[in-house]
Parts: structure tokens; C-alpha cells; sequence
């Protein structure tokens, strides 16, 4: 499991990582669903965003560990 990035000098904790950019791409996802008719019937915005979210990070934790760990 990948514990740390090196990001321009600085170490960061991977889930951080992950976390940033599964945050920017349901952001950027949400304002995309927001444009179709049927994005109302998920309920209120914020509980379809914030699932977005966690769905997002899981799947980019679930990538990149498979992803960084395929060459053992």
C-alpha cells in the first residue's frame, strides 16, 4: 500500500492526495449532472455530491493501489 506521494518536494499523505482530486472531480461532475433533468430525483445536492465524493475516493484508492502494487 502506498503511504506517501512526493508532490513538488513535499511529502504528502496519499489518501490526501487522493482525496483532492476525488473532491475536484465530483465538483466538477456535479455542476455536469446538474445540466440533465433527471438529476433531481437523487434528492438534495449535498448528500449526492458528498456520495460522489466517496465513491470517487474509494475508486482512486482502489486504482492506485492496484495500479502501484501490480509490479510485486
Amino acid at each position: 500500500m502506498l503511504e506517501e506521494l512526493h508532490v513538488f518536494g513535499v511529502y504528502l499523505p496519499a489518501a490526501l492526495v487522493w482525496a483532492v482530486i476525488a473532491g475536484v472531480s465530483a465538483h466538477m461532475l456535479r455542476g455536469l449532472f446538474q445540466r440533465w433533468a433527471w438529476f433531481k430525483l437523487f434528492g438534495p445536492a449535498g448528500i449526492f455530491e458528498l456520495a460522489l465524493f466517496a465513491l470517487l475516493w474509494l475508486g482512486l484508492t482502489v486504482g492506485a493501489d492496484a495500479f502501484f502494487n501490480q509490479g510485486l
